[in-house]
């Protein structure tokens, strides 16, 4: 029988002046008791919305029966039949916009949390030791992806699945792209992004890092390398400025650099790591979306006194999530 429990099972969190003090993951997860009477809140109906929710089209209801009946690998097999980054999107998947918005249990309260209950079985499958992916036998078919972010690790998943033989070339010396360099410890812990990367390597796809494609290798290179396809998922790494005077003063950065100096490079470890990041007492962040919101909470946890979001239109028409945005204020981000 279904719980008919209203509001979502509630995620269990840092507290949030302990938080705004580390890059500790600030969502603790669920507890096995709470992702199945989380679960249980699911009606399994029958037109099944969520499922056209997602971009995937990931078999949400039976996924979320599956934890219900504290079957959580099986839970975690299905999602994996077409989301190859389960762990990975049960944390930053915009669920709220997408399967989430359409659940019938929204109409009148709060939607099941698919997003977490996602993670739920995915970290459980993690912590104990799934095996390896299926393939089918490999083809004979080369295919080179270019880009190691989401799109990259997506599109090399999908095709070893299929028996291609799949190359990623990566610009930057450690793979992960935006999961690595963008999206703050707190929110995406790294070792659990290389843990979805080791999936792929494990099933033999081969990185390449440090290889700056068009000045190593061109698309020419690649098709008489034997290359038979070649995906591009480059990313969206160059930033966007206002041409506003005082942009290129000393202190004033782009969210990309701030972020990748912060995360990949590991400046918030500075001076036990050599990448020095500024640590500013007072921060104004421009933007509000959830690349603002991440570096306003990394400004933050780098010991600013006083963060503010500077948007200009209403809070109400802020594109970050609104998780982002209460946990930003919990933690003392001005708006």
């Amino acid at each position: 029988m279904a719980n008919m429990q209203p509001e979502k099972t509630k995620m269990p969190e840092q507290d949030a002046k302990l938080r705004a003090s580390n890059f500790e993951e600030v969502a603790l997860g669920y507890t096995e008791e709470m992702a199945i009477n989380e679960a249980n809140r699911c009606i399994q109906c029958k037109h099944k919305p969520c499922i056209a929710g997602c971009p995937v089209e990931i078999d949400i209801p039976a996924f979320i029966k599956l934890i219900s009946e504290g079957k959580h690998i099986e839970a975690y097999k299905k999602i994996r039949e077409t989301n190859g980054l389960p762990a990975i999107c049960g944390r930053v998947c915009p669920q709220e916009e997408q399967c989430e918005i359409v659940c019938v249990r929204g109409i009148k309260h709060e939607p099941v949390a698919i997003g977490r209950l996602e993670r739920y079985c995915a970290d459980v499958a993690i912590n104990e030791g799934v095996g390896p992916i299926t393939c089918k036998r490999h083809c004979g078919k080369k295919a080179a992806v270019i880009g190691s972010g989401p799109a990259g690790l997506t599109c090399a998943l999908d095709l070893a699945k299929q028996g291609v033989d799949v190359t990623i070339f990566e610009a930057f010396h450690t793979p992960g792209g935006v999961l690595k360099y963008g999206i703050p410890e707190f929110r995406l812990p790294k070792a659990l992004v290389q843990k979805e990367i080791d999936t792929l390597t494990d099933m033999g796809v081969e990185i390449k890092t440090n290889m700056v494609m068009g000045k190593i290798l061109d698309i020419d290179d690649l098709k008489e390398m034997g290359f038979a396809s070649i995906f591009i998922g480059t990313g969206a790494g160059l930033p966007r400025f206002m041409n506003i005077p005082g942009e290129n003063f000393n202190g004033v950065y782009s969210a990309n650099e701030f972020l990748t100096r912060i995360n990949l490079m590991k400046g918030y470890l500075y001076p036990s790591h050599d990448t020095p990041i500024v640590h500013h007492k007072k921060l104004a962040v421009i933007g509000g979306g959830n690349v603002a919101m991440d570096a306003a909470r990394c400004a933050k946890r780098l010991g600013a006194d006083n963060v503010y979001i500077v948007y200009r239109r209403s809070e109400a028409e802020m594109p970050a999530r609104n998780e982002e945005i209460e946990h930003a204020k919990e933690e003392g981000i001005e708006f």
